[in-house]
């Protein structure tokens, strides 16, 4: 299962649950239990670039990667890394990955 997406070019394993608990701050049992229907959430939420970044970043690939593969600057690269985690703060996004109750 979500064998070519963009996170698993870049992370052997699928962690993005455990990593999106952590910077929503919703424990991961409360985040939606089908992998494939979290990540099209996660997909829906961030830019295709602000996924590849997480994906990069998740998989601690050297800042230097990261600048070429963007193309950015110190400054842009902290800014977007900023930006990113950011977005998983605001209500908006963070509740789209919590599960529904029926």
């Amino acid at each position: 299962m979500l064998e070519s997406t963009v996170w698993r070019q870049y992370n052997e394993d699928n962690n993005f649950r455990e990593l999106l608990a952590e910077f929503t701050h919703i424990d991961s049992i409360n985040l939606i239990e089908d992998e494939k229907e979290l990540y099209g959430v996660l997909k829906a939420k961030l830019t295709k670039k602000e996924l590849k970044l997480f994906a990069m970043d998740s998989a601690k690939l050297d800042d230097a990667k990261l600048k070429e593969a963007f193309s950015y600057t110190d400054e842009e690269l902290e800014q977007a890394k900023f930006k990113l985690y950011k977005k998983f703060k605001q209500d908006k996004t963070r509740l789209s990955f919590r599960l529904q109750e029926s």
